[in-house]
């Protein structure tokens, strides 16, 4: 009965992913920013909802802009989760614009795309964060740079940094979770790492009960004099902090 579950729950899924595609192509251009940002999270708690996954939200997720968030990674569920609690313009490989129907809703969210491998590509990038921040958005980026095993940090890289104190707009920690419903503990069924493919993460998601998407905002923080790097690692302590790992003081790692 369970995997039949799952197979209903997929296909309403997929059905959902579709009907985001084609509002994005014949909807959004009639649509204000305003209304394109309320739309999409909408749509992100409909998504949850087919999953059958409950969202719970702590701390203050910023009104306005301009702020950067910057969030620990675990898993492709983080940014259906993240836009669900609050609307935001993600930074990602440029990989993702020509993935199909995911390319489509993840440009049509407003994310701006990093060729990875090129270091004038990430300049170029940072460039357009700063002007997205001084024009009052709300940017995020995963400055691991790709999904843990969800049980610990890795270590942030520190470039994307740069903008928040090229634009002197404030950076806010987010840490993410998935645990069980009735038990409270770390749930790993939507993890993306390692060997995982992408349908090994979303059937195991959708065979696990009673997930919790956990999303704990922090405090805003400005650079205030502090580099790139000892910011990040600044920001990769506060994290972890927030998620209650074991031994987060101290933890400093960054890359630039």
């Amino acid at each position: 009965m369970r995997r039949l579950h799952a197979c209903w729950k997929l296909l309403r899924v997929l059905g959902h992913i579709v009907v985001g595609a084609l509002t994005i192509q014949f909807v959004f251009p009639r649509l204000t920013p305003a209304q394109k940002e309320l739309r999409i999270q909408v749509w992100a708690l409909e998504m949850l909802a087919r999953l059958a996954i409950k969202l719970v939200v702590h701390g203050q997720p910023p009104l306005t802009g301009p702020v950067l968030l910057a969030a620990n990674h675990i898993s492709w569920l983080d940014i259906v989760v993240m836009h669900a609690a609050r609307h935001c313009r993600f930074i990602s490989k440029d990989d993702v614009r020509h993935w199909p129907l995911v390319g489509t809703l993840a440009t049509g969210a407003g994310t701006l795309y990093l060729t990875r491998a090129s270091r004038r590509d990430a300049m170029r990038v940072v460039h357009q964060m700063a002007e997205c921040l001084a024009q009052g958005d709300v940017l995020a980026v995963f400055p691991e740079g790709t999904t843990g095993d969800g049980t610990t940090l890795l270590p942030f890289h520190a470039n994307l940094l740069q903008a928040p104190i090229v634009a002197d707009a404030p950076v806010q920690p987010v840490a993410l979770q998935f645990t069980d419903a009735h038990t409270g503990a770390l749930s790993l069924a939507p993890c993306y790492v390692g060997d995982d493919t992408l349908l090994q993460s979303l059937w195991r998601t959708l065979c696990t009960p009673n997930l919790v998407a956990v999303v704990r905002f922090g405090e805003p923080q400005r650079a205030q004099g502090r580099d790139r790097r000892v910011w990040a690692g600044d920001l990769r302590a506060t994290i972890a902090a927030m998620r209650g790992d074991s031994g987060a003081q101290g933890m400093t790692s960054t890359y630039s």
